[in-house]
């Protein structure tokens, strides 16, 4: 088969997709609808997938753009030939290809494209059931993506979900890393975007008040982004060891900022840490939970539907209702008054991520949304 995988960007996940597609019998063409200076995924593409080049890829895709970016994709399908499109997100990639004609299409939701872009107003509505109403098939990360693409009127007999999971190797459990510093701290995690949509200013703040009443905790923040001003003016007007930068090794730092990391080395910061904490407003099956779930972590999350999927109260993290700090502050304390608690919580999570979160058993599910665009029957 034919396959162009045409996704918004370039990105870990679309690198774990791409590789997997790239062990098939399938001939696989990649094709990106946005690009930035520096990519979101640092890895190559695997050699056996073919780049296609189109007047799209080169940056961010506008409304006025749509014409132009129409008529180059209806030329590369005119080129190319596929017998299958698989496309996310959907107001965007699989948008694109529904207004081109094209069939079989099967849309890919990125969460983010149902929980938030639909909702935005009625020509984002109109152009989720646009692209859902054209889609012969729909690949969704968990129940709530489900629910909310049928109520846009994807039939639900055409959604095949699964969550994309992890990599159950490279994500395990090992002993928690620290150095000989006798002032070991209890340490949270945070992976997301510095971004409003994840909350990140809500963990600062909280972090702050609960370091107040908990010398003890520590606080790694990787990534960044639109926020790091802000970010850094809490920790800094709070108290100003919170805003220092050191080594993650050292036990004696407050808050660290590493920057970027490479996918190599993501699992060293979660051996580094004894609790993962997220505060997203939103999300389906969050990658960076079930990393952390893989790596036998416990999570204090928000209690959104996507994360309600995954964390039990007590049993494997704690929720925290979204956008409140205090609670989220007394989930901090809760959970180092708990560290008794921690290994066995561990053990749930890394339980709940072998038996749910495995990539390698989810991903040929992809293949069901295949045969089912291939018969609309």
């Amino acid at each position: 088969m034919r396959l162009v995988y045409f996704s918004r960007e370039y990105t870990p996940h679309d690198h774990r997709f791409l590789s997997a597609l790239a062990q098939t019998e399938h001939q696989v063409f990649f094709l990106c609808l946005e690009g930035r200076s520096t990519p979101l995924e640092d890895r190559a593409l695997p050699a056996e997938i073919e780049i296609v080049n189109w007047e799209g890829g080169k940056s961010a895709a506008r409304l006025q753009d749509g014409p132009r970016l129409l008529r180059s994709l209806k030329h590369l399908i005119r080129a190319v030939k596929p017998d299958l499109i698989l496309a996310g997100p959907i107001q965007r990639s699989a948008l694109l290809v529904a207004l081109s004609g094209f069939q079989p299409l099967v849309s890919m939701s990125w969460g983010y494209d149902l929980l938030i872009d639909a909702r935005r107003n009625a020509l984002w509505e109109w152009a989720t059931r646009y692209a859902l109403k054209r889609s012969a098939a729909m690949v969704g990360d968990c129940e709530t993506i489900r629910q909310l693409a049928v109520s846009y009127g994807m039939p639900a007999e055409r959604i095949i979900t699964f969550p994309w999971g992890v990599d159950l190797t490279h994500f395990s459990p090992r002993q928690r890393q620290a150095s000989a510093s006798s002032a070991e701290r209890f340490t949270l995690l945070s992976t997301r975007a510095w971004e409003p949509l994840y909350g990140v200013e809500l963990i600062a703040q909280a972090f702050a008040r609960a370091a107040d009443r908990c010398p003890e905790l520590r606080l790694i923040m990787l990534g960044s982004g639109s926020q790091a001003g802000a970010i850094r003016r809490i920790l800094a007007n709070h108290d100003r060891q919170l805003s220092e930068f050191k080594n993650p090794a050292d036990e004696s730092a407050r808050v660290i900022f590493p920057g970027q990391v490479s996918f190599q080395n993501l699992p060293r910061f979660y051996h580094w840490s004894d609790v993962y904490v997220s505060a997203s407003h939103s999300d389906g099956s969050s990658i960076s939970l079930l990393e952390a779930m893989a790596c036998g972590k416990p999570a204090i999350v928000s209690d959104i539907p996507g994360n309600r999927e995954w964390v039990q109260e007590g049993v494997n993290g704690w929720l925290f209702p979204d956008g409140d700090g205090e609670a989220l502050q007394r989930a901090i304390l809760q959970a180092f008054e708990q560290q008794r608690r921690l290994a066995e919580m561990g053990r749930a999570a890394r339980a709940i991520a072998e038996a749910r979160a495995d990539w390698q058993k989810n991903f040929p599910n992809l293949f069901r949304a295949f045969a089912i665009a291939q018969n609309p029957g």
